[in-house]
């Protein structure tokens, strides 16, 4: 069955030399920053019945030295520009999503615009930049700006960050980051953009949470009754609303291993209609996707119909123009 991918990486040359110049050569704990190619890449989207993947760069994203805005904003525009030219020579194979400069909210505002106008389908934004996380009313002002474009933002996790140390030893820094914490940190951004209300502010944006929701289907019912009874928020948040944001403004990827346990989870407060294809290649080597693709393809069949299938591996992407 023909998938697109909404969750896969590129790795383009000069963001490379930006990261092993600023000390990101094994990003998050992990033993290097992985070979690509766009025609190594096509080979195993055919191998897999891949017609279309949406391209973006993964942690640590374009902030590669704590408070030097013009950096970020250098390495921004600089790779939002080397992706949109790798693009355009495959345009039935590759669309992307563009990366901002935040903390940087002046810089992010004027990339917006300028990505757009190099055929960004949406915009990558991790979890958090600096230790301000996605749903910080410092970004309000982007916000609004893309809910004004009707954005897809693709959230894609990073390493927990201290707002009063950036630096600071990350927790249990003995392991790769993307084990554990990567969950964590998704699940830290999306409680903030629920409770902080940004997600009902901004009406006209929609989000891509990667790893089938990560570890937000056991603590729904938790943040949500902290929020309604204990903090007593301005935000009515109660599970039941938190259940309908996600079947409306919400889609969740199936990239990373969701299968045999975590796909349950995910599917007692969301539906198989807010479901992503997602390879997370080639942070993910393609011998280990093609092992994930069969599982995946196997244990799908036990839960969905055939136009529920449809509908995840690549109808729901086209309902987003991805």
């Amino acid at each position: 069955m023909e998938k697109i991918d909404t969750h896969c990486h590129i790795v383009p040359p000069g963001w490379r030399k930006w990261c092993e110049e600023y000390g990101w050569d094994k990003p998050d704990g992990m033993p290097c920053i992985p070979e690509w190619s766009a025609e190594g890449h096509i080979a195993l989207m055919d191998k897999l019945g891949i017609k279309r993947s949406i391209l973006s760069i993964t942690s640590p994203g374009t902030l590669l030295k704590v408070g030097d805005f013009a950096l970020a904003k250098r390495v921004t525009r600089e790779t939002n520009i080397e992706i949109s030219q790798i693009c355009r020579q495959f345009p039935d194979r590759f669309g992307w999503f563009a990366s901002l400069p935040l903390p940087d909210v002046e810089g992010s505002l004027e990339e917006i615009d300028h990505a757009l106008e190099f055929g960004a389908s949406g915009f990558a934004v991790m979890t958090n930049a600096q230790g301000y996380y996605m749903g910080d009313s410092r970004y309000d002002p982007v916000f609004e700006k893309l809910n004004q474009h009707k954005a897809v933002i693709f959230m894609h996790p990073t390493q927990c960050c201290s707002l009063d140390n950036p630096e600071a030893d990350k927790p249990l820094a003995q392991y790769p980051t993307p084990m554990m914490e990567y969950f964590f940190d998704t699940t830290r951004a999306v409680v903030n953009l629920l409770l902080s209300g940004t997600v009902t502010r901004f009406e006209n944006l929609t989000f891509l949470v990667s790893h089938c929701g990560a570890t937000l289907p056991p603590l729904v019912e938790r943040f949500s009754a902290f929020s309604t009874r204990m903090l007593k928020s301005s935000e009515e948040m109660t599970s039941e609303r938190v259940k309908e944001i996600f079947s409306t403004r919400f889609y969740f990827d199936l990239a990373g291993m969701p299968f045999p346990d975590l796909i349950h989870g995910y599917l007692r407060v969301g539906t198989p209609e807010r479901l992503l294809y997602g390879s997370d290649y080639p942070y993910t080597p393609g011998a280990v996707v093609e092992i994930l693709n069969k599982t995946m393809d196997e244990q799908m069949k036990e839960l969905f119909d055939q136009e529920q299938l449809q509908k995840i591996f690549s109808g729901n992407a086209r309902e987003l123009n991805l």
